[in-house]
């Protein structure tokens, strides 16, 4: 301030040829004089309204002390009783109390910002107009959270599920109202959008407890049929992780150019499936190795006409 009003002297002493100290003295008075009519505006204000709005921000802050007590205690009560309903997972629960928990915040905010005297009517209008150019914007985002809540609402999965999204094959190891990660089988990490996965055909391979297996074996024709498919059951049969109800079946499933064509459909835990699959392949093959049930060749026969 000090360094302004020299300034602004030496201007007005190189303009009118008065002493420089004269037009400091000058000069500081009348800022001494603004600032003097600065206070006096101050401490009227407050003699008129210091009390009130001291009273107005006690009250102010009492609301926000109480209110947040009602929010949190809303807030629980909303996480209980979402939380005893059976159709209503983690997701939604989670998503459902934080919005609870959001709008009454807003709603006291706005009571407390009125209680201070300010007119929240321009600021209504505002956050509406605002709310529609950042709705126009995020469009991908709205759609996701859109996706996400009819995901949350019909939970097709969860997570720790085996899905096949899209196309895209993993397990489910995150799950939130944007978009669900899975890790893939060669353990790469994937993120979908959910609004992706609401949009494409959802295969779930571990929600249900059985899965069936397909092992596909193919014999000569020169082979009892009866006695490879009676080979094949009892090797099914006899594994540990093949469950018994429903029970394996082994039958022909088509002629081939070269074979028969046998398929071999045991039922396995979702967890047990992989394993059961791959030992079942090397036993039925080394049962038919054993009891010289042939796997052919792709093989054809050429005639020659004299």
């Amino acid at each position: 301030m000090t360094n302004g009003i020299i300034e602004t002297a030496a201007a007005i002493s190189a303009g009118t040829n008065q002493p420089p100290l004269a037009v400091v003295t000058k000069t500081f008075a009348a800022e001494v004089d603004r600032g003097r009519q600065v206070l006096d505006v101050a401490v009227k204000w407050i003699a008129e309204n210091g009390i009130s709005f001291m009273v107005n921000i006690l009250f102010s802050l009492l609301l926000l002390v109480i209110g947040s007590l009602v929010i949190r205690m809303l807030t629980k009560a909303t996480k209980r009783a979402l939380h005893r309903s059976e159709r209503i997972n983690t997701l939604l629960e989670n998503f459902l109390c934080s919005l609870v928990n959001k709008t009454a915040w807003a709603l006291l905010l706005m009571i407390v910002i009125q209680r201070m005297g300010v007119n929240i009517a321009p600021l209504i209008a505002g956050l509406g107009v605002t709310g529609f150019i950042v709705g126009f914007a995020c469009q991908e985002s709205l759609g996701n959270l859109a996706a996400g809540m009819m995901i949350a609402i019909n939970h097709p999965f969860l997570v720790g599920d085996f899905v096949e999204i899209g196309g895209i094959m993993g397990t489910v190891k995150e799950l939130n109202m944007m978009a669900a990660t899975l890790a893939t089988p060669d353990n790469k990490k994937i993120l979908v959008p959910n609004k992706i996965i609401w949009g494409s055909p959802i295969t779930n391979f571990t929600a249900i407890d059985k899965r069936r297996m397909e092992i596909a074996v193919r014999i000569s024709y020169a082979t009892d049929v009866n006695k490879a498919c009676s080979i094949a059951l009892e090797t099914l049969k006899s594994h540990p992780l093949v469950l018994k109800d429903p029970a394996p079946v082994a039958e022909v499933l088509s002629f081939g150019d070269s074979s028969v064509n046998l398929v071999l459909r045991p039922w396995a835990t979702p967890a047990d499936y992989w394993p059961a699959f791959f030992e079942l392949n090397r036993q039925v093959k080394a049962a038919f190795d054993k009891n010289g049930i042939e796997i052919p060749f792709p093989q054809m026969d050429v005639h020659m006409k004299g």
